[in-house]
């Protein structure tokens, strides 16, 4: 039985194929001024599109005459578009394994705050001495080892998002009283990789907890699917085996099909699919009957791509009835996609 998809893009540079900055109607001093990203989040909102992703990577992209060799903070850029998106969610990639957990939790807590609760975070780990050599704290580790540490991460960043009650912030002027302590509660959590102590700084996000999505770009990354909101399963190959292995290990995530996608004359060497809107849209609706909860497309390019995708393909799905109306309303990101405001794990424990 079809059933509303969700529908998402991802927002990588000028695209996700490495030579979509050379084309001829992309602007490249556009990749790095956040104009390019912001003109493709606008267009996908207008077309009804649920959420972008962002892509972000504690490494330095390759040093290469062919390739952009630099790219934007994920959070810095969704931050960026916030104010100038109403409807669309926000999911920057963040990679947990060098960072601070209080300090991504509270970002994540901030981006909710400045798009008005359409937020969420990718949460990504890295394995490489790069990356380890970046920050400096600590020697790389193994992917199951990163994955189990990206758990509590997620954990902490709950418990901490939940440290501020909805009614801790009073603001009465008069007595002199702004938030009341009594709703502030302590967080004192220990981990193998870390603990942290205290509640956070940022009052509890509009959404209770911004979204949670994990890629699924390893077998490794399994485990933390249970904590997910979202999944993001990559790739069109056995897809019932990967579905029933998320079902199984999960409770109750969204998992979308993340498929890289070229519908223009642009480059399409490498891609997952490449061919007109009508063709995508049959494989869209099989996926659909398998049991996908949406589809997340990553554009080869952002300028050739994305217009086909809003103004075309979109439309198409809609057709079909594998779309349902847009939102033509501003919205938190977990109302649209039809997921529960958390209750505060610690209202009226006196923590």
């Amino acid at each position: 039985m079809s059933r509303r998809l969700i529908t998402a893009i991802e927002i990588d540079g000028a695209g996700s194929h490495p030579a979509a900055w050379r084309g001829a109607s992309v602007d490249p001093s556009a990749i790095l001024t956040g104009e390019l990203a912001l003109r493709a989040v606008q267009r996908a909102e207008a077309a009804g599109i649920d959420f972008a992703t962002f892509v972000d990577t504690l490494e330095a992209p390759a040093d290469e005459p062919s390739r952009v060799s630099a790219r934007l903070d994920a959070l810095g850029l969704a931050a960026r578009i916030a104010p100038s998106t109403d409807r669309i969610g926000l999911i920057p990639t963040v990679t947990v394994t060098h960072t601070e957990p209080f300090h991504v939790q509270a970002s994540v807590a901030t981006l909710d705050y400045v798009s008005a609760g359409r937020a969420g975070w990718l949460a990504e780990v890295s394995t490489s001495a790069e990356a380890a050599a970046v920050i400096g704290r600590r020697e790389p580790a193994e992917a199951a080892d990163t994955w189990r540490e990206a758990r509590y991460v997620v954990d902490v960043s709950r418990r901490l998002w939940d440290s501020w009650e909805d009614d801790a912030i009073i603001r009465d002027a008069p007595s002199g009283r702004f938030i009341d302590r009594d709703r502030i509660h302590y967080v004192d959590y220990s981990s193998p990789a870390f603990s942290i102590k205290g509640p956070s700084i940022v009052p509890r996000p509009p959404q209770g907890h911004p979204l949670t999505a994990v890629r699924l770009s390893s077998f490794e990354a399994l485990q933390a699917a249970a904590d997910a909101d979202l999944v993001l399963l990559p790739g069109t190959t056995d897809l019932d085996d990967r579905l029933a292995a998320v079902r199984a290990a999960s409770l109750t995530p969204r998992v979308l099909l993340s498929v890289s996608v070229a519908l223009s004359d642009g480059p399409a060497d490498g891609v997952d699919y490449a061919g007109g809107v009508e063709g995508l849209a049959d494989l869209v609706e099989g996926w659909n009957a398998a049991g996908v909860d949406g589809i997340h497309l990553r554009p080869a390019s952002l300028e050739l791509d994305v217009p086909v995708i809003a103004e075309q393909l979109v439309p198409l799905l809609r057709e079909r009835r594998l779309l349902g109306p847009a939102v033509d309303r501003a919205t938190s990101l977990r109302n649209r996609l039809g997921l529960k405001r958390p209750a505060n794990r610690y209202a009226g424990s006196g923590r």
